[in-house]
């Protein structure tokens, strides 16, 4: 085999999509045509993923039918119930608890003989894991809480049921329209990790469910999903010491630290999702009357581009550098951040999933091999 080997596929062209477009050196993100500030204004997560999976906006009467059915939809088995309380009490991860519900989740499909290239029951059993994944999270976490899990509620959105379940109180509208920004924001971002790990899996015809968990177990890796988790941590250690956001960074810096949330594979300026995160973020800080973490990020935001050159550098903020301060005011335990990029993800993993079976070719890449061309054999007893 010969050719230059681009390590971790990058600028390697592997399929063509009409899902998601970014242009990392003007910072822009369209999902089907859309720009993400207006669907991000303008749209519910609901609307979004309709837009993904079937190609236009719904109108008003497929919007309600469709939202409709994600409701009848949304509520899990008690022997998946029983297996989350088994992991709680020992304390498995978020991630991995939720990787284990969505591969149970295929014992209960009422189609679990469709063929795997009937695009149509490949679109439903996609529609059913990501009705349930707010289900599977919010009980996860209540079990961790000591608490009973809660049936979804009628006449709430997919983000108002999601903080319904998890707290036990309907959200305010901030929280609700919060939250539904937040799963706009992060529901496709091209041929990333997770969403290329789905397509490769499902490429060969194994099930929806094999596919989506393929994707929550590349999500929980540490460089993919857990950088928004690394900027809360961040900001809490900042808010604890006595020095402020700009001395502290500059310490960590001086000390060779990374300052987690910022730099893009794709974007070379400021992440579109991050502006509008951090108009969020603000705005929850204000209307709560404390916006001290909003003000940590800022600080530090400014310092790095305006100081420290950042910007020249490539190092942009991007979506996690905001989303967690988001999340963390929302309430959300910080080890949960992921799991939530899970749940808005889902509805571009399926898509994803859905496209690369119109015109399925499995995944074969090849590895330039750079080991021994010849070896001698050396017998058993000799070795």
């Amino acid at each position: 085999m010969s050719g230059e080997v681009q390590k971790g596929l990058e600028g390697v062209v592997v399929a063509e999509s009409q899902l998601s477009f970014i242009d990392g050196d003007e910072g822009r993100l369209i999902y089907r045509g859309h720009d993400i500030e207006t669907l991000a204004a303008e749209a519910s997560y609901e609307e979004v993923l309709y837009l993904l999976w079937h190609g236009s906006l719904p109108t008003a009467d497929q919007l309600s039918e469709f939202t409709a059915t994600m409701a009848e939809e949304r509520a899990v088995d008690d022997e998946v119930l029983s297996v989350l309380a088994d992991l709680a009490a020992v304390d498995e991860s978020p991630m991995a608890a939720l990787r284990t519900a969505v591969s149970m989740l295929s014992a209960s499909d009422p189609e679990p003989d469709a063929d795997p290239e009937d695009g149509a029951a490949r679109l439903r059993q996609g529609r059913r894991i990501t009705a349930k994944i707010p289900t599977i999270l919010a009980a996860y976490q209540r079990l961790r809480d000591g608490e009973e899990p809660l049936s979804p509620r009628e006449g709430l959105s997919h983000a108002a049921n999601f903080l319904y379940m998890l707290t036990g109180e309907e959200p305010d509208e901030v929280a609700e329209e919060t939250l539904d920004m937040a799963l706009i924001l992060h529901a496709d971002h091209g041929l990333n990790a997770s969403t290329f790990t789905s397509m490769v899996i499902a490429s060969t015809l194994a099930d929806t469910y094999s596919a989506i968990a393929g994707g929550v177990g590349a999500l929980s890796g540490p460089l993919h999903g857990g950088a928004n988790q690394d900027v809360m941590e961040t900001l809490i250690e900042v808010d604890s010491s006595e020095k402020g956001s700009v001395e502290w960074v500059k310490d960590a810096l001086e000390q060779g630290r990374k300052i987690p949330g910022f730099g893009h594979r794709v974007y070379n300026v400021k992440d579109p999702r991050a502006v509008i995160l951090e108009e969020k973020s603000r705005d929850l800080g204000d209307a709560s009357g404390e916006r001290k973490w909003y003000d940590h990020a800022n600080e530090i935001e400014e310092y790095l581009v305006e100081e420290q050159n950042f910007a020249e550098k490539g190092l942009a903020p991007n979506v996690d550098f905001y989303s967690g301060t988001v999340y963390y005011q929302l309430g959300i335990p910080v080890d949960m951040f992921t799991p939530i990029f899970a749940m808005s993800r889902v509805g571009g993993w399926v898509a994803h999933v859905l496209e690369q079976l119109e015109d399925n070719r499995i995944m074969r890449p090849r590895a330039k091999y750079t080991g021994a061309k010849e070896a001698d054999w050396v017998p058993l007893g000799e070795r």
